[in-house]
Protein backbone atom coordinates (compact mmCIF):
# COMPACT_ATOMS: atom_id res chain seq x y z
CA UNK A 1 0.00 0.00 0.00
CA UNK A 2 3.08 2.40 0.93
CA UNK A 3 4.57 1.61 -2.54
CA UNK A 4 1.14 3.21 -4.27
CA UNK A 5 1.13 5.88 -1.88
CA UNK A 6 4.86 7.03 -2.50
CA UNK A 7 4.06 6.15 -6.05
CA UNK A 8 1.20 8.73 -6.22
CA UNK A 9 2.74 11.46 -4.49
CA UNK A 10 5.71 10.86 -7.16
CA UNK A 11 3.19 11.49 -10.03
CA UNK A 12 1.73 14.52 -8.42
CA UNK A 13 5.24 16.27 -7.71
CA UNK A 14 6.78 15.53 -10.96
CA UNK A 15 3.47 17.28 -12.47
CA UNK A 16 3.34 19.96 -10.36
CA UNK A 17 7.36 20.47 -10.90
CA UNK A 18 6.97 19.92 -14.92
CA UNK A 19 4.40 22.79 -14.85
CA UNK A 20 7.00 25.72 -15.06
CA UNK A 21 4.44 28.23 -15.17
CA UNK A 22 2.52 27.62 -12.28
CA UNK A 23 5.90 27.09 -10.50
CA UNK A 24 6.89 30.36 -11.41
CA UNK A 25 3.40 32.26 -10.38
CA UNK A 26 3.21 30.32 -6.79
CA UNK A 27 6.87 31.69 -6.10
CA UNK A 28 6.80 34.81 -7.57
CA UNK A 29 3.75 36.14 -6.43
CA UNK A 30 4.10 35.96 -2.33
CA UNK A 31 8.28 37.07 -2.65
CA UNK A 32 6.88 40.42 -4.91
CA UNK A 33 4.24 41.00 -2.40
CA UNK A 34 6.23 40.41 0.15
CA UNK A 35 8.85 42.96 -1.26
CA UNK A 36 6.67 45.46 -1.84
CA UNK A 37 5.06 45.71 1.62
CA UNK A 38 8.63 45.31 3.05
CA UNK A 39 9.64 48.79 1.01
CA UNK A 40 6.42 50.00 1.71
CA UNK A 41 6.39 49.97 5.67
CA UNK A 42 10.22 51.00 6.00
CA UNK A 43 12.55 48.14 4.65
CA UNK A 44 15.98 47.66 6.24
CA UNK A 45 15.90 51.28 7.51
CA UNK A 46 17.88 52.66 5.00
CA UNK A 47 15.31 53.18 1.68
CA UNK A 48 13.75 56.76 1.10
CA UNK A 49 9.78 57.13 1.60
CA UNK A 50 8.01 58.99 -0.31
CA UNK A 51 7.93 62.14 0.48
CA UNK A 52 5.21 64.71 1.48
CA UNK A 53 3.44 67.12 -0.84
CA UNK A 54 2.89 70.54 1.27
CA UNK A 55 2.16 73.91 -0.48
CA UNK A 56 3.44 76.92 1.58
CA UNK A 57 1.66 80.21 1.79
CA UNK A 58 3.65 82.90 2.89
CA UNK A 59 1.96 86.36 3.77
CA UNK A 60 4.72 87.48 6.14
CA UNK A 61 7.55 89.33 5.03
CA UNK A 62 10.26 88.66 8.10
CA UNK A 63 13.36 86.82 7.73
CA UNK A 64 12.00 83.73 9.97
CA UNK A 65 9.28 83.31 7.33
CA UNK A 66 11.99 83.56 4.67
CA UNK A 67 14.17 81.01 6.49
CA UNK A 68 11.10 78.47 7.33
CA UNK A 69 10.16 78.52 3.84
CA UNK A 70 13.59 77.79 2.63
CA UNK A 71 14.25 75.01 5.57
CA UNK A 72 11.12 73.38 4.83
CA UNK A 73 11.95 73.50 1.09
CA UNK A 74 15.61 71.71 1.91
CA UNK A 75 13.29 69.32 4.19
CA UNK A 76 14.32 65.80 2.34
CA UNK A 77 11.30 64.16 3.61
CA UNK A 78 9.04 66.87 2.03
CA UNK A 79 7.89 68.51 -1.36
CA UNK A 80 7.31 72.02 -0.79
CA UNK A 81 5.61 74.54 -3.23
CA UNK A 82 5.21 78.21 -2.02
CA UNK A 83 1.80 79.11 -3.74
CA UNK A 84 -1.41 81.77 -2.65
CA UNK A 85 -3.36 80.86 -0.77
CA UNK A 86 -6.79 79.60 -2.91
CA UNK A 87 -4.19 77.88 -4.95
CA UNK A 88 -2.54 75.79 -1.85
CA UNK A 89 -6.50 75.27 -0.98
CA UNK A 90 -7.29 73.59 -4.28
CA UNK A 91 -4.56 71.80 -3.86
CA UNK A 92 -5.60 69.91 -0.99
CA UNK A 93 -8.88 69.88 -1.96
CA UNK A 94 -7.76 67.74 -5.20
CA UNK A 95 -5.18 65.73 -3.43
CA UNK A 96 -2.58 66.97 -4.82
CA UNK A 97 -0.84 68.12 -1.61
CA UNK A 98 -1.19 66.85 1.64
CA UNK A 99 -1.22 70.19 3.69
CA UNK A 100 -0.88 73.70 3.56
CA UNK A 101 0.72 75.79 5.62
CA UNK A 102 -0.03 79.37 5.93
CA UNK A 103 2.36 81.56 7.55
CA UNK A 104 0.32 84.65 8.46
CA UNK A 105 1.31 88.30 8.16
CA UNK A 106 3.28 89.50 11.45
CA UNK A 107 3.97 85.64 11.89
CA UNK A 108 7.52 86.22 12.44
CA UNK A 109 7.75 89.02 14.89
CA UNK A 110 4.97 87.77 16.69
CA UNK A 111 6.82 84.41 17.00
CA UNK A 112 10.07 85.72 18.39
CA UNK A 113 7.87 88.10 20.81
CA UNK A 114 6.04 84.70 22.31
CA UNK A 115 9.72 83.69 23.08
CA UNK A 116 11.30 86.73 24.58
CA UNK A 117 7.71 87.72 26.48
CA UNK A 118 6.98 90.47 24.81
CA UNK A 119 4.31 89.62 22.36
CA UNK A 120 0.96 86.55 22.15
CA UNK A 121 1.82 83.78 20.25
CA UNK A 122 0.41 84.02 16.96
CA UNK A 123 -1.75 81.43 14.96
CA UNK A 124 -0.25 79.36 11.85
CA UNK A 125 -2.66 77.65 10.48
CA UNK A 126 -2.40 74.06 8.60
CA UNK A 127 -4.87 73.20 6.46
CA UNK A 128 -4.73 69.52 5.67
CA UNK A 129 -6.31 66.43 3.34
CA UNK A 130 -8.77 65.06 5.83
CA UNK A 131 -7.77 61.17 4.54
CA UNK A 132 -4.25 61.84 5.55
CA UNK A 133 -4.73 62.83 9.29
CA UNK A 134 -2.08 60.29 9.94
CA UNK A 135 0.45 62.13 7.56
CA UNK A 136 -0.59 65.35 9.32
CA UNK A 137 1.05 64.55 12.50
CA UNK A 138 4.54 63.89 10.81
CA UNK A 139 4.32 67.45 9.42
CA UNK A 140 3.23 69.00 12.50
CA UNK A 141 6.66 67.86 13.73
CA UNK A 142 8.51 69.10 11.34
CA UNK A 143 7.06 72.19 10.63
CA UNK A 144 7.28 72.52 14.76
CA UNK A 145 10.97 71.64 14.46
CA UNK A 146 11.99 73.56 11.87
CA UNK A 147 9.94 77.10 13.21
CA UNK A 148 11.84 76.66 16.26
CA UNK A 149 14.96 76.81 15.19
CA UNK A 150 14.65 80.11 13.11
CA UNK A 151 12.62 81.01 16.21
CA UNK A 152 14.91 80.45 18.76
CA UNK A 153 17.55 82.43 16.59
CA UNK A 154 15.54 85.49 16.20
CA UNK A 155 15.07 84.90 19.99
CA UNK A 156 19.01 84.96 20.54
CA UNK A 157 19.42 87.80 17.70
CA UNK A 158 17.06 90.55 19.58
CA UNK A 159 18.11 89.92 23.02
CA UNK A 160 21.83 90.13 22.29
CA UNK A 161 21.27 93.34 19.66
CA UNK A 162 19.40 94.80 22.83
CA UNK A 163 22.20 93.85 25.05
CA UNK A 164 19.22 92.36 27.44
CA UNK A 165 19.15 89.06 29.29
CA UNK A 166 16.35 85.98 28.00
CA UNK A 167 13.14 85.89 30.07
CA UNK A 168 12.33 83.05 32.09
CA UNK A 169 9.55 81.36 31.47
CA UNK A 170 8.90 82.38 28.14
CA UNK A 171 6.37 80.01 26.20
CA UNK A 172 5.33 78.51 22.75
CA UNK A 173 6.25 80.64 20.08
CA UNK A 174 2.92 79.60 17.88
CA UNK A 175 0.71 77.91 17.97
CA UNK A 176 -0.86 75.26 15.33
CA UNK A 177 -4.52 75.37 13.89
CA UNK A 178 -5.86 72.01 11.95
CA UNK A 179 -8.16 72.40 9.45
CA UNK A 180 -9.68 69.78 7.27
CA UNK A 181 -10.61 70.83 3.71
CA UNK A 182 -12.64 69.01 1.66
CA UNK A 183 -15.31 69.80 -1.54
CA UNK A 184 -17.19 66.60 -0.45
CA UNK A 185 -19.05 66.00 3.09
CA UNK A 186 -15.42 64.50 4.79
CA UNK A 187 -13.14 62.18 4.56
CA UNK A 188 -15.21 58.20 3.76
CA UNK A 189 -12.93 55.43 4.53
CA UNK A 190 -16.05 53.35 3.70
CA UNK A 191 -16.09 55.42 0.31
CA UNK A 192 -12.18 54.73 -0.34
CA UNK A 193 -12.37 50.84 0.51
CA UNK A 194 -15.28 49.94 -1.98
CA UNK A 195 -13.47 51.86 -4.14
CA UNK A 196 -10.83 49.73 -3.62
CA UNK A 197 -12.60 46.32 -3.51
CA UNK A 198 -14.75 46.85 -5.82
CA UNK A 199 -12.00 47.70 -8.75
CA UNK A 200 -10.12 45.02 -8.02
CA UNK A 201 -12.98 42.09 -7.56
CA UNK A 202 -14.65 43.39 -11.16
CA UNK A 203 -11.06 43.17 -12.52
CA UNK A 204 -11.31 39.61 -11.14
CA UNK A 205 -14.15 38.78 -12.82
CA UNK A 206 -13.04 40.26 -16.29
CA UNK A 207 -9.97 37.60 -15.71
CA UNK A 208 -12.91 35.16 -14.98
CA UNK A 209 -14.32 36.55 -18.40
CA UNK A 210 -11.81 35.76 -20.33
CA UNK A 211 -10.72 32.57 -19.37
CA UNK A 212 -14.17 31.51 -20.14
CA UNK A 213 -13.59 32.42 -23.94
CA UNK A 214 -10.39 30.22 -23.54
CA UNK A 215 -11.96 27.41 -21.91
CA UNK A 216 -15.32 27.80 -25.08
CA UNK A 217 -12.91 27.57 -27.52
CA UNK A 218 -11.04 24.66 -26.27
CA UNK A 219 -14.45 22.63 -25.94
CA UNK A 220 -15.53 23.41 -29.43
CA UNK A 221 -18.04 26.42 -28.33
CA UNK A 222 -15.96 28.90 -30.02
CA UNK A 223 -16.05 26.12 -33.49
CA UNK A 224 -19.60 25.85 -33.70
CA UNK A 225 -20.59 29.67 -33.13
CA UNK A 226 -18.26 30.29 -36.07
CA UNK A 227 -20.32 27.54 -37.75
CA UNK A 228 -23.41 29.88 -37.56
CA UNK A 229 -23.87 33.17 -39.73
CA UNK A 230 -21.47 35.14 -37.35
CA UNK A 231 -17.86 36.18 -37.60
CA UNK A 232 -15.11 35.76 -35.39
CA UNK A 233 -15.21 39.73 -34.76
CA UNK A 234 -19.54 39.87 -33.94
CA UNK A 235 -18.80 37.49 -31.28
CA UNK A 236 -15.73 39.40 -29.92
CA UNK A 237 -17.65 42.92 -30.18
CA UNK A 238 -20.88 40.60 -28.38
CA UNK A 239 -18.77 39.95 -26.15
CA UNK A 240 -17.39 43.04 -25.67
CA UNK A 241 -20.36 44.69 -25.12
CA UNK A 242 -21.79 42.20 -22.46
CA UNK A 243 -18.40 42.15 -20.27
CA UNK A 244 -18.86 45.93 -20.06
CA UNK A 245 -22.37 46.27 -18.86
CA UNK A 246 -22.07 43.46 -16.11
CA UNK A 247 -19.00 45.22 -14.80
CA UNK A 248 -21.11 48.57 -15.00
CA UNK A 249 -23.50 46.91 -13.25
CA UNK A 250 -21.60 45.38 -10.36
CA UNK A 251 -19.81 48.68 -10.00
CA UNK A 252 -23.03 50.31 -9.16
CA UNK A 253 -24.49 47.40 -7.22
CA UNK A 254 -21.67 48.20 -5.20
CA UNK A 255 -21.63 51.53 -4.36
CA UNK A 256 -25.31 50.70 -4.17
CA UNK A 257 -24.36 48.74 -1.14
CA UNK A 258 -22.27 50.87 0.11
CA UNK A 259 -24.87 54.08 -0.07
CA UNK A 260 -27.43 52.24 1.53
CA UNK A 261 -25.37 49.91 4.04
CA UNK A 262 -22.52 52.91 5.33
CA UNK A 263 -23.68 56.01 4.66
CA UNK A 264 -21.76 56.90 1.53
CA UNK A 265 -22.56 59.71 -1.01
CA UNK A 266 -22.14 60.17 -4.44
CA UNK A 267 -21.85 64.04 -4.57
CA UNK A 268 -20.94 64.06 -8.22
CA UNK A 269 -23.42 61.33 -9.96
CA UNK A 270 -22.48 62.14 -13.75
CA UNK A 271 -18.51 61.79 -13.07
CA UNK A 272 -19.40 58.92 -11.70
CA UNK A 273 -21.35 57.70 -14.58
CA UNK A 274 -18.21 58.46 -16.55
CA UNK A 275 -15.77 56.93 -13.99
CA UNK A 276 -17.83 53.21 -13.79
CA UNK A 277 -18.12 53.25 -17.99
CA UNK A 278 -14.85 54.28 -18.36
CA UNK A 279 -13.63 51.62 -15.65
CA UNK A 280 -16.46 48.94 -17.30
CA UNK A 281 -15.17 49.34 -20.59
CA UNK A 282 -11.16 48.98 -19.63
CA UNK A 283 -12.39 45.40 -17.10
CA UNK A 284 -14.09 44.52 -20.29
CA UNK A 285 -10.80 44.66 -23.11
CA UNK A 286 -8.48 43.84 -20.65
CA UNK A 287 -10.52 40.65 -20.49
CA UNK A 288 -10.26 39.88 -23.91
CA UNK A 289 -6.74 40.81 -24.24
CA UNK A 290 -6.10 37.90 -21.49
CA UNK A 291 -8.46 35.58 -23.54
CA UNK A 292 -6.49 36.77 -26.50
CA UNK A 293 -2.81 35.95 -24.64
CA UNK A 294 -3.72 32.96 -23.08
CA UNK A 295 -2.91 29.56 -24.76
CA UNK A 296 -4.66 27.20 -21.96
CA UNK A 297 -7.36 28.17 -19.54
CA UNK A 298 -5.24 26.89 -16.62
CA UNK A 299 -1.69 28.64 -17.78
CA UNK A 300 -3.58 31.64 -18.09
CA UNK A 301 -4.93 31.56 -14.71
CA UNK A 302 -2.15 32.06 -12.88
CA UNK A 303 -0.56 34.52 -14.83
CA UNK A 304 -3.93 37.23 -15.24
CA UNK A 305 -4.12 36.76 -11.68
CA UNK A 306 -0.04 37.76 -10.91
CA UNK A 307 -1.07 40.54 -13.12
CA UNK A 308 -4.02 42.03 -11.59
CA UNK A 309 -2.68 41.55 -8.46
CA UNK A 310 0.22 43.76 -9.39
CA UNK A 311 -2.76 45.85 -11.33
CA UNK A 312 -4.34 46.73 -8.04
CA UNK A 313 -1.93 46.88 -5.65
CA UNK A 314 -0.03 49.32 -7.31
CA UNK A 315 -3.19 51.05 -8.16
CA UNK A 316 -3.87 51.70 -4.16
CA UNK A 317 -6.70 49.62 -3.79
CA UNK A 318 -5.30 47.88 -0.93
CA UNK A 319 -3.46 50.88 0.98
CA UNK A 320 -3.36 54.55 -0.67
CA UNK A 321 -1.11 55.61 -3.00
CA UNK A 322 0.25 58.59 -1.09
CA UNK A 323 2.27 56.61 1.41
CA UNK A 324 4.07 54.54 -1.47
CA UNK A 325 7.66 55.54 -1.70
CA UNK A 326 8.09 58.64 -4.24
CA UNK A 327 8.92 56.35 -7.26
CA UNK A 328 6.24 54.08 -6.69
CA UNK A 329 4.10 57.08 -6.47
CA UNK A 330 5.03 58.17 -10.20
CA UNK A 331 5.06 54.16 -11.17
CA UNK A 332 1.67 53.80 -10.59
CA UNK A 333 0.29 56.30 -12.88
CA UNK A 334 0.74 53.88 -15.36
CA UNK A 335 -1.63 51.56 -13.62
CA UNK A 336 -5.01 51.66 -15.35
CA UNK A 337 -6.14 50.52 -11.52
CA UNK A 338 -5.05 54.17 -9.68
CA UNK A 339 -7.43 56.07 -12.62
CA UNK A 340 -10.06 54.29 -11.48
CA UNK A 341 -9.42 54.55 -7.64
CA UNK A 342 -8.73 58.35 -7.61
CA UNK A 343 -11.93 58.51 -10.04
CA UNK A 344 -14.51 57.24 -7.92
CA UNK A 345 -12.41 58.98 -4.76
CA UNK A 346 -12.85 62.21 -6.39
CA UNK A 347 -16.73 61.63 -7.35
CA UNK A 348 -17.26 60.47 -3.64
CA UNK A 349 -15.98 62.09 -0.66
CA UNK A 350 -13.85 64.18 -2.69
CA UNK A 351 -16.56 66.03 -4.34
CA UNK A 352 -14.94 67.17 -7.09
CA UNK A 353 -16.09 68.42 -10.45
CA UNK A 354 -17.08 67.05 -13.66
CA UNK A 355 -13.02 68.00 -14.92
CA UNK A 356 -11.69 65.77 -12.38
CA UNK A 357 -14.11 62.71 -13.55
CA UNK A 358 -13.42 63.05 -17.02
CA UNK A 359 -9.70 62.98 -16.52
CA UNK A 360 -9.91 59.88 -14.93
CA UNK A 361 -12.40 58.54 -17.46
CA UNK A 362 -10.40 59.30 -20.23
CA UNK A 363 -7.50 57.79 -18.98
CA UNK A 364 -9.07 54.46 -18.10
CA UNK A 365 -10.82 55.13 -22.11
CA UNK A 366 -6.59 55.27 -23.64
CA UNK A 367 -6.49 52.10 -21.27
CA UNK A 368 -9.07 50.49 -22.82
CA UNK A 369 -8.21 51.35 -26.48
CA UNK A 370 -4.63 49.94 -25.99
CA UNK A 371 -6.16 46.74 -24.73
CA UNK A 372 -8.42 46.25 -27.39
CA UNK A 373 -6.15 46.92 -29.98
CA UNK A 374 -3.41 44.62 -28.65
CA UNK A 375 -6.28 42.05 -28.32
CA UNK A 376 -7.52 42.59 -32.04
CA UNK A 377 -3.94 41.99 -33.34
CA UNK A 378 -3.77 39.02 -31.57
CA UNK A 379 -7.04 37.44 -32.33
CA UNK A 380 -6.11 38.66 -36.03
CA UNK A 381 -2.77 36.62 -36.12
CA UNK A 382 -4.25 33.53 -34.46
CA UNK A 383 -7.17 33.47 -37.12
CA UNK A 384 -4.69 33.74 -39.92
CA UNK A 385 -2.64 30.70 -38.31
CA UNK A 386 -5.51 28.40 -37.93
Amino acid sequence: MMTAILALVRKDLLLYLNDRRALAIHLLVPVIVAAFFGSLFGGTGNGKTGRIDVAVVRQDDSGLAANLVASLQADPNLRVQVLPLAAARDRVVAGKATVAVVIPPGFGGAAVGALTGTAAAPTLPLLFDPSQGAVLAMVKGLVTHHAMQHANAGMIARASGLGAALPAGAGMPFFMRDEAVSAGPAYDAYAHSFAGMGVQFILFMGVDWGIGLLTARRSGIWSRLLAAPVTQWQILLSRLLSGTIIAAALLVAIFLCAVVLFGVTITNPAGFVLVTLGFALMTATFGLLVAALGRTPEATRGIATFATLMIVMLGGAWVPSFIFPEWLQQASLVVPARWAIDGLDAVTWRGLGIDAALHCAGVQLAFAALFGALAAWRFSVQAREA
